[in-house]
């Protein structure tokens, strides 16, 4: 009997290597901040919070689990102090660079 693989969704699997790979959610991080909307990164952080387990993370950013859920949802609105606790917990802060000049 010939038994394939459940077929991985692309985002589990995107959550699994994630998981493994520190370095590989910075880029993930540093790529969506780089598009113009702003539903692009907070769906990368829900992202890697998932990948990081949210009741870790939430537990590291001092906020119920729920609200967590909430303020990283298609809908959410999250505080700035909320978006600075996700990025804590994946071992990230936010540093500022010169934006390249177009007209060069």
């Amino acid at each position: 009997m010939n038994r394939s693989k459940a077929a991985v969704s692309h985002r589990e699997r995107l959550i699994d290597e994630l998981r493994s790979d520190p370095k590989l959610a910075r880029a993930y991080l540093a790529a969506a901040i780089e598009d113009e909307d702003p539903r692009v990164l907070l769906a990368a952080l829900r992202t890697v919070a998932e990948s990081l387990g949210m009741a870790q993370v939430a537990a590291e950013a001092g906020i119920a689990r729920e609200s967590l859920y909430r303020a990283l949802s298609p809908k959410g609105n999250p505080r700035l102090t909320t978006l600075l606790a996700v990025l804590k917990a994946a071992g990230l802060r936010i540093a500022l660079a010169e934006r390249k000049s177009r007209a060069a």
